[in-house]
């Protein structure tokens, strides 16, 4: 780190040589004629040289002549003002610049860190690697995971790639990393979904046509999908049509275990639905807490919603390699065996299970 800031030193000091090497010369001509005069001797010649050439006519010759004639006159009647330097203010002015150079370095060398090692991006992104993610800021979880999804295409890593930027508060990349994502798995009602909830972020709250198409897409995958059919409730009560709003909340809150924490949001959207003169449409729920604590949300949700519906393969297969990615081997294996247990005749199954236990845990 100190050799940065010798350079960056170095390199200042020779900009002020050159500066005052400058202006000493400016001074030394200080006392010399002016220039104004050479100017317009060199445009009467010009004028011969144009006339001689055929090239201004002799009535457009004599015009210019006595034009710059004139001037010449004007300018030699001037007393030019002679502008000098003064020579005692020299040292003055090096003293200042050596004394800044002096104290800037002297400050830094008090408060700096001079034997800081350089730290390139790419060495603390190996670093943070190594991190617990827990122990890892929103942004530095961002530059893990864009690495990781760079050298592995797989969408549970560009999900986690736009929980992390939509942490960071950066919905258009996390809309760029789910639309990679979907690309992968096309068929995936979650994708869907929080595609239509970023894009619902960037509308700063508003159910635009792309978040209503992106629900719908959900939707065509999972009828019964929650969100989805939360968002497009709002998109109802947005363009007007408070009862269709309603009706499509309630529908959802009958489908709702009664211990599903999500009935509480329902309800109180209900009710800033039927408010007379409602002016902002019902808010849509908020999950709070950090990156990783909105992803284990997430997974702890799978896990709940195949206890109720196991029937899934598809859903165990990404449960098994949600646990695996987040590197909680206990769970994963509990999940693995339950699965297993269920699709023990199933072998098309079993190996997609077994892939998905191998999945790369996040670092």
């Amino acid at each position: 780190m100190i050799t940065l800031w010798v350079a960056a030193g170095v390199l200042s000091a020779a900009a002020a040589i050159i500066i005052l090497l400058r202006a000493a010369g400016a001074a030394s001509n200080a006392g010399s004629g002016d220039p104004t005069l050479e100017v317009y001797r060199r445009q009467l010649r010009e004028l011969d040289t144009l006339t001689e050439g055929g090239l201004i006519d002799a009535g457009e010759y004599a015009i210019a002549k006595a034009e710059a004639g004139r001037r010449l006159l004007g300018a030699a009647s001037q007393v030019p003002k002679v502008w000098s330097s003064n020579v005692i203010d020299r040292p003055w002015v090096a003293a200042v610049i050596a004394m800044a150079g002096g104290s800037a370095l002297a400050l830094y060398l008090v408060i700096g860190s001079p034997t800081l090692q350089d730290q390139p991006m790419s060495a603390r992104i190996t670093n943070w690697r190594r991190t617990q993610p827990d122990n890892l800021s929103a942004r530095e979880m961002v530059a893990v995971l864009r690495q990781v999804t760079t050298k592995r295409q797989d969408p549970e890593g560009f999900r986690y790639l736009a929980l992390a930027e939509a942490q960071s508060d950066n919905p258009s990349g996390a809309a760029r990393a789910l639309r990679k994502a979907i690309a992968l798995a096309p068929q995936r009602t979650d994708l869907w979904e929080m595609l239509g909830e970023v894009l619902v972020t960037q509308a700063e709250g508003r159910e635009s046509e792309a978040a209503r198409k992106a629900f719908d897409e959900a939707l065509k995958r999972d009828p019964k999908a929650i969100t989805a059919r939360f968002h497009l409730a709002r998109a109802r009560d947005q363009a007007g049509d408070r009862d269709g709003a309603v009706a499509v909340l309630r529908a959802i809150l009958s489908d709702l275990s009664p211990a599903d924490p999500r009935r509480q949001d329902l309800q109180q959207a209900i009710k800033e639905a039927l408010l007379p003169h409602q002016t902002s449409p019902p808010s849509a729920p908020v999950m709070g807490g950090d990156q990783m604590s909105m992803i284990r949300t997430m997974v702890a949700g799978l896990a709940e919603r195949l206890k109720t519906n196991p029937d899934d393969p598809a859903g165990w297969v990404r449960l098994v390699r949600s646990y695996a990615v987040l590197g909680d081997a206990a769970a994963r294996d509990g999940a693995l065996a339950q699965a297993r247990a269920r699709y023990r005749g199933r072998i098309d199954i079993l190996s997609q299970l077994d892939a998905a236990s191998k999945a790369e845990a996040m670092k």
